[in-house]
């Protein structure tokens, strides 16, 4: 007779491994095409150091791309890089220092990778924040909207000659669902009247969709393409600036929930490697890939209209005085 001990234990491993294969499934397409598909490409990852970024440099690192991860955290940074060298064996991988909430730190990036690199392949605008009270950047912009789209829309555009000199190139936004929730305040854009944790990034997330399809519009005929990726629910930090995240509560109760229901790294990170290298999407612009590779229009909210992607871009570059 089989003891009841090794019953119940070949009863939960059973469990375990049905719930790893039903996670994965539900996890989506993984990008297959050839290993090195991404070889010597000159890529930018911003928020490299952490959750899809991250997941994203390490899907490309070992496709033997020429990584700059842009991070924040330099020490974290690095942390990471010596890992992927190590499991990659792909020595073309730099850690430069970039602070999307601080303008002067984004044009000392773009300085320091410019003296560095003759060209550039695909940016992708990763980074973001979510979950802050309300504070501002270095120059003065409420922090969500500082960090998720104008830090990347000063990025972007100190670097286009860059790319436009590397075209075919491409631009990556990423972007979340919750971007349908959005609405762009022109009354209260910095959030100084009343503040609201979702509302200010759901504003920042609608945000990048307006950003990238005025920049697909402004990139015809360039060579230059710009997309927005929707990974989907992905288990990251993202809510890492939250107080019930980092409690003991949501360490026993959420967290076990949010591994069960969200993808990982890796499979959060598909839509964006599609996006970045697919060779068939080398002309696809001003679209929004997510799960399963996708392809959307980028469809706006109600009461939001293209006009307002104008009004964005203009006041974008007045915030980052490049009027």
């Amino acid at each position: 007779m089989i003891p009841r001990r090794m019953l119940i234990g070949s009863a939960i491993g059973t469990c375990l491994g049905i719930g790893f294969l039903i996670k994965d499934y539900l996890g989506g397409k993984k990008y297959t095409y050839r290993t090195n598909a991404g070889k010597n490409k000159v890529i930018i990852i911003t928020g490299a150091n952490t959750g899809i970024g991250k997941g994203t440099a390490k899907e490309l690192a070992f496709r033997k791309a020429n990584l700059v991860l842009a991070c924040r955290d330099l020490h974290k940074c690095e942390k990471l890089r010596a890992k992927l060298i190590f499991s990659s064996k792909n020595q073309n991988i730099r850690c430069i220092k970039c602070d999307l909430s601080s303008q002067k730190s984004i044009k000392k990036f773009v300085d320091e990778f410019n003296q560095n690199y003759q060209k550039l392949d695909v940016l992708i605008n990763n980074a973001g924040v979510y979950g802050l009270p309300r504070k501002t950047t270095v120059d003065g912009i409420e922090m969500h909207f500082g960090v998720n789209h104008i830090g990347h829309f000063l990025l972007t555009n100190l670097l286009l000659p860059k790319l436009k000199e590397s075209a075919p190139s491409r631009i990556i936004n990423l972007t979340s669902i919750t971007y349908k929730k959005g609405n762009i305040d022109k009354e209260d854009l910095n959030f100084t009247k009343t503040y609201n944790i979702d509302q200010a990034y759901n504003q920042s997330k609608l945000a990048n969709v307006l950003f990238t399809k005025e920049l697909a519009k402004r990139l015809e005929g360039t060579g230059v393409t710009a997309n927005a990726v929707y990974p989907g629910v992905v288990n990251t930090d993202l809510m890492r600036h939250t107080s019930f995240y980092n409690s003991w509560i949501s360490g026993i109760a959420l967290k076990p929930i949010l591994w069960a229901i969200t993808k990982n790294l890796k499979q959060g990170s598909q839509p964006v490697l599609y996006a970045a290298i697919a060779p068939e999407l080398a002309t696809e612009s001003g679209y929004l890939f997510c799960h399963n590779f996708e392809k959307k229009e980028l469809v706006l909210p109600n009461g939001v209209d293209e006009s307002t992607a104008k009004w964005l871009w203009d006041v974008s570059m007045k915030w980052t005085k490049m009027l």
